[in-house]
């Protein structure tokens, strides 16, 4: 009997302790001499045995087709640790009982089977906890499918193990420690796959926290294929000990060796960036990954990435993916993205005005169907940036130097129909939590279909490396950003130009010149047009009343979010980009102040000739005077690199600075005001509405004169019924643009007491970037130094005050007549 226990506790079948027999009465019959206490004592080792049985067909089941190699490794580890220490327990106890062991055969030779179950007791509670685990790895409900979504991925087993360790058994606790070092020893190796190599790894590849997003596939100029993969960071996959700012350095250095990865294999790599070799690298960073320590730190991880980030940002990046070469491109986005360049959106903005007058003159196309019935193709808007670039460059003079910039835009930037465009904004897809949650804010209001009849956006080509911290989902943003400060601009453009229609504002009748103005039907005819000229003047005054007030408000607002917010914040930017060269501390002012209107290419030529930071960053690195400085000592020298080392801003450091940047523009343009932006679109439709009604009536107008003084007359139009209908829709196109003015001006007073009330932040980024940059920060003094702080804007009062001293909160008088004054009528 002694000896079928213990065989039936190797897990082999014995009838002794078979569950089944004991239902089916079978055991009672086949044994009868066994009493009632030893049939307890029996049904406890029957349970062990049961437990031993199961646990080795299910991890042997889970380590041969589990998905994910972390939850194979700890099927393993309970196979061949805890299984074996088991096995051997039973080996001992029969060896003891061989040989007559006297803590185990009494008198007589007798073993009592109490002290059997009571070696084996421990093993209960081990066993019912493996179990427990095994069940988390792989229910029994998906033990025919593993591969389902019920199975357990490695991320979720390390926390859950984690969480167990911290139990008051002690046995418990060393086996969870055990199986904890099991599973992050395999994830440490998936890991180091990425963080060596910029490689997935090959196995349990969709269990690891980074993962392929999308593959682009584009021709060269060879006419060869040539592949792009983007990187996506999932934070369901990631442990928990793993932080969100140490999850975002893993990404970003995974993917810069894999970008330098793929650029040696391309063989297009100059010599000096092909000699920083993998081998001396890998070195380095395996020293740190080998520090580690289970069960794993938080901090101890994030310095062990830090200080890797830092290695591959000193030696490789440092000529991937230079300083200059950022500013270089974030500038380009100012420019034209952010519209510092005004005659780059006074161009885009003709041009585009001018392709829907072609379109309207053409035959066939009826004047009823307005613009929403106008169909837009994809190259008609392609012609659109490509009249504007021909106008650009035609505004150079011939001994101009040469606009690098320019023809950087031209390559890079270009103007397509926004893709399934439904309702609302479409947006594209974000790469990491923390654009999602800064596009989540962005109110859903849509400016894109303002440019043309169909939505349209000015993107961004992002090629390597550049692609190494300027992500899609940061350009889906500045997109968003264009497409509003376009809204803007465009109305004033358009209103604006109304003034250029003279026979609108002002027309004094002259006399025709005796003999004709001498008689009688001269005078009457001359008294007539006077007469007819005044009436469309009182008219229309009141129009260019409300004209006058919406230029201004868009002036004013334009100036502001331009000059106070882009303008200014960029300065801030750009000053804490470029302070590594000029030595300045982070938290200093730049010298000179920008003005609060966009500028032009000219000025900026004119600025270029000024000695500014950015003739200091071609000189690489040198000292600002040119005068022989004394030898360095060795240990002054080595003072001097480490203080150049703490002033560095790496790419992954510039990254999380651009996205509080970003986040800050966003806040500050009043991009998450869900009430502002309604606003503001309404009266940028209703602007767009009154700018259409009267050039259609100046039109009108001017047949109608032509019947009255010169007798043309067109048989098939009514031009005196349609110039009354004009006049209905204008008074209602007016009164819409007046009611968005106020709705502009009352919105802009509910986020000036939205900011400055109490208990609120007048700057507050979303919460996601402010958390990542802090927890980047963590890894040591020199990088919370080096963390990046946006600019404050001015408050929105500056900007009510402006409104308010124009008067623009008036009211009607009962009569259809308001309290405002245009003084540009003569």
């Amino acid at each position: 009997m002694l000896h079928e226990i213990l065989l039936s506790l190797s897990g082999q079948p014995s009838p002794l302790l078979d569950p089944e027999l004991e239902l089916n009465g079978a055991s009672s019959r086949s044994f009868p001499l066994l009493s009632p206490p030893e049939k307890e004592l029996l049904g406890s080792l029957a349970r062990l045995s049961r437990l031993h049985t199961l646990l080795r067909a299910h991890t042997a089941r889970i380590s041969s087709s589990h998905h994910s190699t972390i939850c194979r490794a700890v099927s393993t580890a309970i196979s061949t640790e805890h299984l074996r220490k088991f096995q051997n327990q039973i080996l001992e106890v029969e060896k003891a009982v061989l040989g007559k062991d006297s803590g185990y055969v009494g008198g007589y030779g007798i073993v009592p089977l109490s002290t059997i179950v009571l070696e084996f007791a421990p093993w209960t509670r081990r066993l019912e906890w493996l179990w427990e685990v095994a069940q988390l790895i792989l229910p029994e409900s998906a033990s025919n499918d593993p591969a389902s979504t019920n199975t357990c991925s490695g991320a979720s087993l390390i926390d859950y193990l984690r969480a167990e360790s911290h139990t008051g058994y002690l046995d418990l606790q060393e086996i969870a420690l055990q199986l904890i070092r099991a599973a992050e020893k395999a994830w440490m190796r998936q890991l180091s796959m990425w963080l060596l190599y910029g490689e997935l790894p090959t196995s349990g590849k969709d269990d690891f926290f980074v993962q392929v997003a999308e593959a682009e596939f584009e021709d060269d100029e060879n006419g060869s294929v040539k592949g792009r993969v983007e990187f996506a960071l999932h934070v369901e996959l990631l442990p928990k000990f793993v932080s969100t700012a140490t999850a975002s350095s893993i990404l970003f250095i995974g993917k810069s060796l894999n970008h330098i990865r793929s650029r040696r294999n391309r063989s297009t790599v100059d010599s000096a960036s092909g000699s920083v070799t993998g081998i001396t690298l890998e070195a380095d960073h395996i020293t740190h990954l080998s520090s580690l320590s289970s069960p794993i730190s938080t901090s101890a991880l994030s310095s062990a990435v830090t200080a890797i980030r830092l290695s591959v940002s000193q030696t490789s990046l440092s000529k991937l993916l230079p300083l200059p070469k950022i500013v270089e491109m974030l500038s380009l986005i100012h420019d034209f993205l952010l519209l510092k360049r005004g005659e780059f959106a006074m161009a885009l903005v003709s041009n585009a005005d001018a392709r829907l007058a072609t379109r309207n003159q053409r035959p066939g196309h009826g004047s009823g169907g307005g613009l929403d019935s106008m169909i837009i193709k994809e190259g008609e808007v392609s012609a659109v940036l490509a009249q504007t670039w021909t106008e650009l460059y035609a505004l150079q003079g011939e001994e101009a130097a040469v606009d690098e910039e320019l023809d950087l835009a031209r390559d890079l930037l270009s103007l397509s129909i926004q893709p399934n465009k439904k309702s609302g904004r479409t947006m594209t897809p974000s790469r990491d939590a923390v654009n999602t949650n800064m596009a989540a804010e962005i109110s859903s209001v849509s400016f894109d279909d303002l440019l043309l009849p169909t939505a349209t956006f000015l993107s961004l080509k992002i090629q390597p490396p550049i692609d190494l911290f300027l992500s899609s989902s940061d350009m889906s943003i500045y997109t968003i950003i264009h497409s509003y400060l376009l809204g803007i601009r465009r109305a004033q453009i358009r209103l604006s130009n109304l003034w250029k229609h003279t026979a609108m504002r002002r027309i004094h009748p002259t006399p025709w010149g005796p003999p004709r103005s001498n008689g009688r039907g001269g005078e009457f005819r001359l008294k007539a047009q006077r007469q007819r000229h005044n009436a469309r003047t009182i008219q229309m005054r009141p129009i260019w009343a409300t004209t006058s007030a919406s230029i201004f408000v868009l002036s004013e607002l334009g100036g502001y979010l331009q000059g106070e917010v882009i303008q200014e914040s960029w300065q801030h930017f750009q000053h804490w980009l470029e302070g590594e060269v000029t030595g300045l501390g982070t938290g200093s002012r730049p010298a000179s102040r920008p003005v609060s209107r966009p500028g032009t290419a000219s000025a900026a030529k004119h600025a270029s000739h000024k000695p500014g930071l950015r003739q200091l960053i071609s000189q690489q690195g040198q000292p600002l005077l040119s005068q022989p400085q004394p030898q360095p000592q060795p240990q002054q020298q080595q003072q001097q690199q480490q203080q150049q080392q703490q002033q560095h801003h790496d790419p992954e450091s510039i990254t999380v600075a651009h996205r509080r940047y970003l986040s800050s523009l966003v806040q500050f343009l009043f991009l998450t005001e869900v009430p502002f932006t309604s606003a503001l679109r309404s009266f940028l439709t209703s602007i767009d509405h009154l700018v259409a009604t009267i050039s259609r009536l100046e039109t009108v107008q001017r047949n109608l004169d032509l019947e009255a003084d010169e007798g043309v007359v067109d048989a098939l139009a009514d031009y005196a019924q349609e110039e009354h209908s004009l006049w209905s829709e204008l008074r209602d196109a007016r009164e819409s643009a007046e009611t968005g003015i106020k709705e502009i001006v009352s919105r802009l007073r509910d986020i000036d007491d939205s900011r400055s009330g109490e208990g609120r932040k007048m700057f507050d980024l979303s919460s996601s970037a402010t958390a990542t940059a802090t927890t980047t920060t963590t890894a040591g003094s020199a990088e919370a130094r080096d963390e990046y702080i946006p600019r404050k804007a001015a408050g929105v009062d500056r900007l009510l005050m402006k409104l308010d001293f124009a008067g623009l909160n008036y009211s009607g008088n009962g009569n259809g007549e308001e309290d405002l004054v245009d003084d540009d009528n003569d």
